[in-house]
């Protein structure tokens, strides 16, 4: 059963089409990033999943069942971008109360509290909370009931960098542990070594999923070999250009040679550059996540920002 399926979805904000036949999946045990520029789509796919909203056309199916279905609402946890809570309220009371709405055991409250780093603060009003305390809070109510669906929309905001690795840390285990994991971030470095597979949304169309092995063979962006020749050889840019691998080369400042080289002739290169005995050392520099993102959506950020979500 899958955590959800969107089928040829498509939606409109009065005349405006905000998304265009969109076909998503999400399997128990993966996190998915789902990115994009601000009016790309994302805010819309995660309402239409968490059943606020039907679709205009196509089917949306979360957890075997209908979107929006409170039997299936009560096994989804979610974690908006900006978070509010009552301020006069404690930790505890907060989180309790949604406990309570949720049909959750109050049981999890103090364990959940203390899974996110505020087993010291539970008990204070929260207006006396950080941001980053507040994120925190507004994690562990996503994870009340122990959700078999879980989206989180920016959830570092405000988090330092230790909080952030105990956040990721944790997805790890709740991923392997069976849950389906949906996060959208900006920070594409940071998200890029815990993700599974990515969606890039542009325009309100999907651009590009799969994992990141095959979104880079999808984009086909060359691969940077940096090399650094012995005794400063500065031949070698003169071999690279000769072997007819259609290779582009540089000097950096450091001396080193940056080769830009198709994917499928980078062994080819590199057994080429070692059979010359005049490579001290030698780097391979794939495309990251980053990269990716900015090939597929190109001008789209900026064409489109500041659009509905």
């Amino acid at each position: 059963m899958s955590c959800f399926r969107l089928e040829n979805v498509s939606y409109r904000y009065s005349k405006a089409p905000v998304l265009t036949g969109i076909d998503l999946t999400l399997e128990p045990g993966e996190i998915l990033g789902l990115f994009g520029h601000n009016g790309a789509g994302k805010t819309t796919c995660i309402k239409l999943i968490l059943g606020l909203m039907p679709p205009g056309q196509g089917a949306v199916s979360v957890l075997g069942g209908k979107a929006g279905d409170p039997e299936v609402s009560q096994h989804i946890g979610y974690l908006p971008e900006n978070v509010m809570f009552y301020p006069q309220l404690t930790g505890r009371e907060i989180l309790s109360h949604f406990a309570r709405l949720k049909g959750a055991s109050l049981k999890q409250v103090p364990m959940l509290l203390e899974q996110v780093g505020l087993a010291d603060a539970m008990d204070a009003r929260t207006k006396t909370y950080s941001k980053g305390m507040r994120q925190r809070l507004g994690l562990a109510q996503a994870l009340l009931g122990r959700p078999k669906l879980l989206m989180l929309d920016e959830p570092t905001v405000g988090l330092d960098p230790v909080a952030t690795a105990d956040l990721y840390r944790l997805l790890r285990t709740l991923r392997d542990d069976g849950t389906g994991i949906v996060l959208c971030s900006h920070v594409l470095p940071g998200v890029e070594p815990y993700i599974d597979r990515a969606a890039i949304l542009t325009g309100g169309s999907l651009k590009a999923a799969g994992n990141l092995a095959a979104l880079r063979r999808q984009a086909n962006m060359p691969v940077v070999l940096t090399v650094a020749p012995t005794n400063n050889d500065h031949h070698l840019a003169a071999m690279v250009e000769a072997t007819g691998l259609n290779a582009s080369t540089s000097v950096t400042g450091n001396g080193h040679l940056r080769i830009e080289v198709a994917p499928d002739r980078k062994m080819s290169m590199v057994h080429r550059l070692l059979g010359t005995g005049k490579v001290r050392d030698l780097a391979i520099s794939e495309p990251t996540l980053e990269d990716i993102y900015v090939h597929f959506i190109g001008s789209g950020g900026l064409a489109h920002r500041g659009g509905v979500q």
